[in-house]
């Protein structure tokens, strides 16, 4: 079944890696971020495979751009089937240093602007669950962190941003799981392998495109057996996060 699928939050690491997965699939993917020429780039990648791609510039900050991303998407390809809610903003600094600003923005990416995306999807899933009942009606993802459940000294902006991710995900799959929603969260315990700089031990590292085959798996689970939560890591402990 072809579903089209918003990746919210798309960088040259594991963002594109699931967009790459889900477009494998035949997945009509929109990719949302502020860097217009890099999606332009990657949705001209993608459109070479069996899926199709939007890139759809977006300040993930700014509740009225993501809306109308949304609008743009549902416009080209219909109503969304898939969310990623994979955005965060990174304020590595501890209580004395950061400063109002840094916490905001991180919270205004990290749990406002996923908020403001998943009330815009679920809103297209539920439509679809009522005409659709034996199926799953849709599904919301969240990119976590070991700082999603573990608060990582000198991080308090990222760290506070993905608790508040964290448990949102968790209320709303509470809320919505009855009506074939599939709301899960991944934790990502370790370092993902950086795509444009070489590391001395590759293997210290979380493989993105491995990442991204959790990611698809979930969107396959059927609604008798929704995760909400896994962690993935290679066993190697902490290392650096996100």
């Amino acid at each position: 079944m072809t579903r089209v699928a918003v990746v919210a939050g798309v960088g040259p690491g594991l963002g594109a890696s699931i967009a790459r997965r889900f477009a494998a699939e035949g997945c009509s993917v929109a990719l949302l971020a502020r860097s217009a020429s890099y999606l332009d780039e990657l949705a001209a990648e993608l459109e070479e495979g069996p899926g199709e791609a939007l890139a759809v510039p977006t300040d993930l900050a700014e509740p009225d751009e993501i809306r109308a991303a949304f609008d743009e998407v549902r416009g080209t390809f219909g109503p969304v089937d898939v969310l990623v809610n994979h955005a965060s903003s990174g304020s590595w600094k501890g209580l004395r240093e950061l400063s109002v600003e840094e916490l905001d923005h991180a919270t205004a990416v990290g749990v406002r602007g996923a908020f403001v995306c998943a009330q815009e999807a679920v809103d297209d899933m539920l439509e679809r669950g009522e005409t659709e009942s034996d199926e799953k009606a849709g599904t919301v993802l969240f990119t976590g962190a070991t700082s999603a459940v573990r608060g990582r000294e000198g991080a308090l902006g990222f760290s506070a941003a993905k608790f508040g991710a964290r448990g949102m995900a968790e209320s709303m799959a509470k809320e919505l799981g009855s009506a074939g929603v599939h709301v899960a969260h991944v934790v990502l315990d370790g370092g993902i392998l950086p795509p444009n700089r070489e590391v001395d031990d590759e293997s210290d590292y979380l493989d993105p495109d491995d990442i991204a085959e959790t990611y698809w798996h979930l969107v396959e689970q059927d609604t008798d057996t929704m995760t909400f939560e896994t962690h993935v890591t290679n066993g190697t402990g902490d290392i650096e996060f996100l």
